[in-house]
This record gives structure tokens, sequence and C-alpha cells, in this order.
């Protein structure tokens, strides 16, 4: 007998490899472990080459100077302001596509994708015209100082104008991740950034022939990437052999479904939004005490974000399964996948945050060894990761209901926990309270770990396995 239950169950190794192959599967039936690793693996991957953009454009642009790198930071904190609409259609794409796979509707999953494709180009297109028209005067909003604009215009204007790539590499991936095929997601995001490895040194140090273009190169090789990454997802979408494939018969209008997945982006936008300008808002509070703490602060976040990333797999692969048993009519299926999930998210991230506290010099020693920054990067990981095991619920909390189409939810604790708490606590600890940038961060901690319980407590009360998608 126990040789059979050997037999019958896969070796780790074996899910390893057909995570990574992604062999098609039934997410509705079978093991919820092997469930979850199968769509983690890949997207914890996928997820560290997206964390990965940022951490390589430090790496060489830390080399020009502060100006430089604070240039590079507070953009960064313009860009997420894209992410929260590329990360809205990713959701309602997800959501959608999901609920089709799980319904075995794989024609409405099609339809689908190519509403939300279509929407995303439309939006893209206004948002980097927006963004290269108005680079500087952007910066300034952001207290950058002159030296900063005068550097880093270039790079803001062309990461700003170039959003197209973000929007619909988010995008298209969440069709994928929804259809539950996490590898070829993951691929892309390798692809892209192999790509911006690559072309980061030559563009902004002009190695190979290539123009130096300064800090500036680091957003021409960004976009080169990203871009040439959406191509293989279309070549791949179009192939006609995934499990969402797009034909001519596709490209129709569709009002109920285009309205729906409106419907969900738009929520789920405002939700992104609310969140990532509560970032923006802590930027600025920061930038307030100069362009030490701004790039202090920005080499700490890049690392904070790099290990988060993975943890977004395991996040992304809840969501995933809530989407597609739902579908199945398996709502007790769904909850039990969202709970074994946040103990193994629990597990991951509080280990690093034990690395993070006790390595943070070591850590921010590899990207800056500037006596004025390196305090302010280790204090602010130091900070942030002390509430990692809390982090761990939230995200899981909050990708749950958003693949269950419940958009609404979360939107409403992030306009709580950011809008209401985060940022008054932020200024009153920075300036009242006289910590300066150690307030931010404190801040960051505390609304962080505030809004896990309070998901968790909505999630308990089961309101999201009725949502209709």
């Amino acid at each position: 007998m126990q040789a059979a239950a050997q037999e019958t169950s896969p070796t780790k190794w074996k899910v390893l490899r057909e995570a990574l192959a992604g062999t098609e599967q039934d997410f509705t039936e079978g093991s919820l472990t092997r469930g979850i690793a199968l769509l983690a693996i890949p997207t914890m991957l996928e997820m560290t080459m997206e964390s990965t953009f940022g951490l390589v454009d430090a790496f060489w642009v830390a080399r020009l100077g502060a100006d430089a790198m604070a240039a590079v930071g507070l953009t960064e904190s313009l860009i997420v302001l894209v992410f929260s609409v590329a990360m809205g259609l990713s959701v309602a794409a997800t959501a959608t596509v999901a609920r089709r796979i799980g319904e075995k509707d794989r024609e409405g999953a099609s339809i689908a994708a190519v509403h939300a494709i279509g929407c995303g180009l439309a939006i893209a297109v206004l948002n980097g015209i927006a963004g290269a028209l108005f680079a500087p005067q952007l910066l300034a909003l952001m207290h950058a100082e002159p030296g900063v604009i005068r550097v880093g215009t270039g790079y803001t204007r062309v990461l700003l104008g170039g959003d197209v790539s973000i929007i619909l590499i988010f995008l298209i991936n969440g069709v994928f991740r929804g259809s539950g095929d996490a590898a070829t997601a993951m691929r892309t995001l390798w692809l892209a950034n192999l790509i911006n490895i690559a072309l980061d040194p030559c563009f902004i140090y002009g190695f190979a022939g290539f123009p130096k273009l300064g800090v500036m190169g680091a957003a021409v090789a960004t976009t080169t990437g990203r871009s040439i990454g959406v191509l293989y997802q279309l070549a791949m979408l179009t192939r006609g052999r995934g499990r969402v494939a797009i034909a001519r018969r596709h490209l129709r209008w569709d009002g109920p479904v285009f309205w729906r997945l409106v419907r969900l982006a738009r929520t789920s936008s405002i939700q992104y939004f609310i969140g990532i300008a509560s970032w923006v808002s802590l930027a600025r509070i920061n930038a307030m005490f100069g362009s030490a703490a701004v790039a202090g602060y920005t080499i700490a976040i890049r690392i904070i974000m790099f290990a988060l990333m993975p943890s977004w797999g395991i996040c992304t692969a809840a969501a995933t399964l809530v989407g597609q048993n739902l579908g199945a009519k398996r709502p007790e299926r769904s909850e039990q996948a969202v709970w074994l999930g946040g103990i193994y998210n629990m597990t991951f991230l509080t280990l690093v945050g034990i690395v993070f506290f006790v390595g943070a010099r070591f850590l921010v020693s590899f990207f800056t060894s500037d006596p004025t920054v390196v305090p302010i990067a280790v204090e602010c990981l130091k900070c942030v990761s002390l509430g990692y095991p809390f982090y761990a619920w939230g995200m899981i909390m909050e990708q749950s209901f958003n693949g269950a189409g419940d958009t609404a939810t979360p939107t409403w604790i992030n306009l709580f926990c950011y809008w209401m708490l985060q940022i008054p606590l932020a200024w009153s600890l920075a300036q009242i309270a006289g910590l300066g940038p150690r307030g931010v961060y404190l801040a960051i901690c505390g609304a962080e770990s505030v809004l896990a319980v309070v998901s968790v407590l909505l999630f308990r009360r089961g309101k999201w396995k009725t949502v209709k998608v």
C-alpha cells in the first residue's frame, strides 16, 4: 500500500519539471498542494524576473551618482501609477479567464482575452503620450531637486512614454495565469529580463558600440526588453495551441463581456491606485529629507520588492485556484486553497524577514558604499521587514478576493489602511514626531500589518463566494 502511494504521488522533482514545462492540468481536481506548486513555481520565477528589472537598473545606475539613483527612484514612484492600470486590467483578465476555464468555456476565455488586450492598448497610448510630454513636470511634482530633473528627464520620458509594453506584459500574463498556464507567463519575463540585463550596461555606458545614454539608457534597455516580451506573448496567443488561443473569429465586439471586464478592471485599478498612490506619497515625504534619503529608500525598496515577488507567486496561484474552482461550483475547495497558500506564504516571508533584519547592511553593500545612503537603506530594510509575517496574509487575501472577482472589498481595505492610516501616520512620525525617514518606514510596517488583520476577518465572512463574473 505504501508503494502504491509512492507510485501515485508525484515526486518533488516531477512536480518541478511539470511546473516549468507548463503541462496542461485540471486545477479543479486533485491535490491542492500540488496545484499551488504547479502554479506558484513558475509565477515565483516570473515575479522574480519582474523585480530584477529594477535591481539591474539600480546596480548599473548607482554608479552614476546619487542624483541619477534618485531620478530612477522617483520615476519608479511614478511608473507604479502605470502599474495600477496594468494590474487592474490583469486582475480583470485573470478572474474572467479563470472563471471561464473552470466552466470549461475556452471560447469565452479567448473572447475575454481579446477585449482585455484592446482595452489595455487604448489606455496605454493615452497614458504614454501624457507621460512623455510632461516628464520634467512630473519629476518636479515629486520634489525632485534641479540636478535630479536635469539628469533624469530622459529616463522618465522613455519609461513613461513606453508604458504600452508595461501594461500589455502584465495584462497578457494575467490571461495566461488565469488559464493555468503560468509557465508561459514565466518565460515571457525571463526573455524580457535577459534582454534588459544584456542591454543595460550597453546603453548606459556605451559598451559594444552602443550609444552612451547615461541613466536614460536604463529606460531604453528596459522598454526594449519588455516590448520583445509582449511580441512573444502575442505569438503564443495566436499560434492556436495554448489554453487560450486567439483566432480571427474572436476579434469581434461582445458588449456583456466588455462591460464585465471594465467593471472589474475599474475597481481593481482603483484598488491598486490607492495602494500605489500611497507609496508615491511616502516617496514624496521621504524626498523632503534630500537625495541621500531618496537613494537609500530606493535601494531598500528594490531589495524588499525582490523578496516579495516570489511571494506573489503563491498569492497568484491561490487567485487562479479560487477563480477556476468557483467556476466549477466548488467554493469550499477555493477557500481551502487560500488557507493553505497563506500558511506557505507566511512561512516563506517570515524566513525572508529574519534574513533582511540580520543581514541588512550586507545586502545594501551590493548597491552602494555611500556613507550618507547606507544607513538610511539599512534602517528602511530593518523597519519594513518587521511586518513580513503579516504582509504574507494581507497579500494572499487581496489576491484571493480578486481571483473571485470581488475587487470591491480589497479596494475599501486599501482606502482605509493606506490613505486614512499609512499616509497620515508617516507624516506625523516623520515631521511632527521628528523621526525623519524612519517615521515613513515604521508607518509602512504598521499599516500593512493592520491591512492583513482586516483582510482575514473579511475573508472569513465568505461573501466573495457569491460574486458573479
